[in-house]
Order: structure tokens, then sequence, then C-alpha cells
């Protein structure tokens, strides 16, 4: 047989030329991931800034920016009216949406009536503790001006300081972009409750403590103290109730203990807890919790491109990314785990409605009793059952994703908090029929505006003090920060001022 030497010499100098452009491909791919290895560090004047950071992690900030794809506002309070009635005399009876993406949460901040309609620096309802989970601001004001300062007054105070929404500066280090944590209150936290604290913990464990920075039980312990100047203040501070452990009956012992309310009822005079969202607690007792998986692998699952491998920041449900957040572990295909994740909110929610109606009914006829001549002594027990009861069925579902991170856990509160609104339910009927009420039905709560109507709420006064606010000190605000450099073109961008119910 004749050899073709001149085609073998073609067919050789095309495969090493071959082999030279794949090895140049992984030598540039491999320098990429060294340069992005090398952990540049962010300026100290630009640490609060996300747009700062894509320069040097740019598809981690590619990422994180589709948050704002998150953008739908669900107002809960049309979905679930009960809740005004549960909330009333509270700010969340004003006005509650669902939870939208981290790109939105300044912009959110201010535009719901809960935070009111300031007029200057020291006026509002709302205290500076109100900013706490909403921007990597909020670490760079505890570090510059300490942190009892920054919980002492109003929440406008920092209206012009805090800017950029949640992002890089909330969860990692400046100078090696290593996971970090910036609140000094979740250490305290856990000290409190016998665990490691953060930098004690292992890097897994991380994953999971960066998020409970904000997605964790809390209230705002007063602190009074003295400044530099010899001035006396009080601060509001955000504390974790972990003294008892990570559950809902050991924070409930601990606010029984320190004497806590949040606030009193309007229509029925009950001391209510609310609860904020505690969603590391109840994830740490599911069965992911258990098995060790972290917040990150299943809602920042790894994404590859080329030799880099890193974590996705788009922070949404896992279902819209089962192929890196679910399939790793689980072998059922996708539909079957919809389908389970599906029962386990069909579950939940049947729960969460009866608990949530006899709770209302028994808010309303305590007002009933009341406005029979029924004394604080005769009502005290109710009441009481009204606490325990609201408390466990807020506790179950003011983290939203709690019926899949911990169902168990989840349908025990509510069928516990139920219990205690029937129990009351079941003492009324004795304390009206003794001053001379029978067969009372609770008005028809079945619409926002009833339920907004019986409890007291005075929306058009709200909607138009907050437009005020938007025209006229917000506009200062937004204008302070971009003179000062906090805030730039890019951030606002996108941001849409005009989303909240009340624009539309």
């Amino acid at each position: 047989m004749k050899i073709n030497y001149k085609f073998l010499l073609i067919i050789s100098v095309v495969a090493i030329g071959a082999m030279g452009l794949l090895a140049g491909s992984i030598d540039d791919r491999e320098k990429e991931r060294v340069d992005l290895n090398k952990s540049p560090e962010i300026a100290h004047e630009d640490r609060a800034k996300n747009e700062a950071w894509a320069r040097y992690y740019p598809r981690q900030y590619g990422s994180w920016i589709k948050t704002k794809e998150g953008s739908e506002l669900k107002d809960m309070l049309k979905d679930k009216p009960q809740l005004a009635i549960l909330w009333a005399g509270y700010g969340f009876a004003k006005d509650y949406n669902a939870p939208r993406g981290h790109y939105y949460a300044v912009q959110d901040n201010r535009n719901t009536l809960r935070t009111g309609a300031p007029v200057d620096s020291k006026t509002g309802p709302m205290p500076t503790a109100c900013w706490t989970c909403k921007s990597p601001d909020v670490p760079r004001m505890i570090e510059e001006d300490g942190e009892l300062e920054f919980f002492t007054g109003k929440w406008a105070k920092y209206g012009t300081e805090i800017v950029n929404s949640i992002g890089c500066y909330n969860c990692h280090d400046p100078k090696t972009a290593e996971l970090a944590m910036h609140v000094p209150h979740l250490n305290r936290a856990l000290t409190a409750a016998g665990l490691p604290t953060f930098e004690e913990s292992t890097h897994q464990e991380k994953r999971n403590l960066v998020c409970a920075q904000c997605h964790v039980e809390y209230y705002f312990k007063k602190t009074e103290w003295t400044d530099e100047n010899g001035n006396k203040k009080v601060a509001k501070v955000v504390t974790l109730p972990w003294k008892y452990g990570l559950t809902a009956e050991g924070a409930e012992k601990y606010y029984d203990e320190v004497g806590h309310t949040d606030f009193t009822n309007k229509i029925s005079k009950a001391p209510i807890l609310k609860t904020q969202h505690p969603g590391y607690e109840l994830y740490k007792s599911g069965i992911h919790g258990q098995k060790n998986v972290a917040c990150a692998d299943c809602h920042m699952p790894y994404t590859q491109e080329g030799s880099v491998k890193y974590s996705d920041h788009q922070l949404q449900n896992p279902l819209n990314t089962m192929d890196r957040s679910c399939m790793p572990c689980h072998r059922e295909s996708e539909e079957k785990l919809k389908e389970i994740v599906h029962r386990k909110y069909e579950r939940k929610d049947q729960l969460h409605e009866l608990a949530m109606d006899n709770l209302a009914k028994a808010h309303l006829e305590t007002a009933k009793a009341m406005e029979a001549g029924a004394t604080d002594e005769e009502l005290k027990s109710i009441r009481d059952d009204i606490r325990k009861g609201q408390w466990r069925w807020d506790y179950a579902v003011a983290s939203h994703p709690s019926f899949f991170h911990a169902p168990e856990e989840t349908l025990r509160l509510l069928a516990v908090a139920n219990d205690y609104a029937m129990t009351a339910r079941i003492k009324l009927v004795s304390v009206l029929a003794k001053h001379g009420v029978m067969d009372y039905s609770a008005p028809d709560f079945s619409t926002k505006e009833n339920a907004q109507t019986l409890a007291g709420v005075p929306l058009e006064k709200l909607v138009a003090a907050k437009m005020e606010f938007k025209k006229t000190l917000e506009v200062e605000w937004i204008k302070q920060a971009k003179e000062r450099g906090l805030l730039s073109e890019q951030t606002l961008k996108g941001s849409d001022p005009e989303a909240s119910y009340f624009k539309k």
C-alpha cells in the first residue's frame, strides 16, 4: 500500500495547530480564573455601591442585576384581607406587598405606607432600624456612626445615606470577597443560643448565616446609652430572641420574659407579637437544614462558564433553576418534584386560611364583648389565647417559603394557632352570652376595603401624605445622594419608583 506522506504531513500540521489553539484557549481560561481569584480590594468609599464590584465580579453582578426581574407587586391585603383585622393598629394593616427581588429593597421601603410620610429627618412613625435589611449602606453607616447611633432616631434620618439596594457588601468582605457578616446583632444572637459565631462557623454554614443577617425573627430592643458629648439617648437595636433556641415557643418565652409586645390590636385590645421573617429558624428545623444543605445551594446554584464556576446571584425560586438547584441531589423528575411542592403549598394554605379566619373572628368578637360591657379581667385569658395563636400563625407564614423549608413544623404551628383561636372563640360565646349577646356573627371582612374599614385604616389620607413625601423629601434625598457620589444613575435605572400600588 502506497503511503501518502504529503497528506499525513498536512493532517499532522492541522492537528498540531488545533492542539495549540486548544491549549491557548485553556491557558486563557485558566488565566481568567486566576485573575478572578485574585480578589482585588474594593475601594473603601465604594464598598456599598454594587456597580463598583461589577468590574471585578462581572458574572456575579450580572446575575444579581437580574433580581430586578422579580418585579411583580402582589398586594397581600387584597389577596388575604383577614390580615388587616389581625394587624389592626399596626403598620402592616396599611400596606403589605409580597417581597420582590433584592433590587427593589430600598425603593419598596420608601414607597410603603408603613414608613409613613416624614417631612424632615426627625419625623415619621418608624425608627432607623427599619433600614437594617434593605441596603449595603447599612453596614457602612454602622461602621461610620457606631451601632448605637445608627439605631437612634427616625427612619428618615438616613434618607440621604441609604440608597443602594441589598447587594455585594451585605455578604462579602470588600478586601477578599470572602463571605462576611456586617451586622453585630447576628453574632450576639448566636452566642445567646449557644451556637458558634459567624467567624467560628464552617464555610457551608456561613452560606446560611449571610442570609440570616436578615431572614430571621427580631425585634427592636430599647437601649439607653450616652454619646461622646454626654447626651443621653435611646436606641432601638435589632435583637434576635434566640436565648431559648430557634423555635416559635423559644422566642415567645423570651418575649414574655422581657415583657415585649409589638402592638396592641386596635379592635380587640389584645397584646400582639408581630413576627418578622424567621426563614433561617424554620429552615434549620426542616429536612434540608438537617442535611446541611445551605440556602445558597438552592437559591444561588453554581453556574459554569468555561473554566469559571460561580454562584448565581439572582436569588430566585429554585423551581426556576431546577437543573442546578434540585436535580444534582434528587432523582425524581422535575415535574414530580414540582407536584410535591405544589401539594405542600396547598396543605399549608388550607390551614393558613382557617387559622386567619378564626383569629380575625376572635378579634371582632372580643370587640363586641367589650361593647357589651365585658371587663378586661373577663377578657384577659381570651386575649392571651389570641396572642399565642396569632404568634404561631404569623411565625408559620411570615417566612413565605416555610411550607417548603419546614412543612411539618409549618403545619404544626398553624394547627396549634387555629386551636388557640378556637379556644378563644369558645370562651367568647360564654362572655357574650353573659352580657346578653346571643348568636353574634362577625361583620364581613372578605375584601380589603371592608377589612381596612373595620381596622380603622384611613387609606386615602395615608396615600395622600405618602405622595406628598415622594414629591418633596424623597426627591431631595435622591438629589443629595447623587451630589455626594453615593448614588449613580446606573443604580437608579429600573428601580421603578412608579410601581407601588398607590401610584397606579
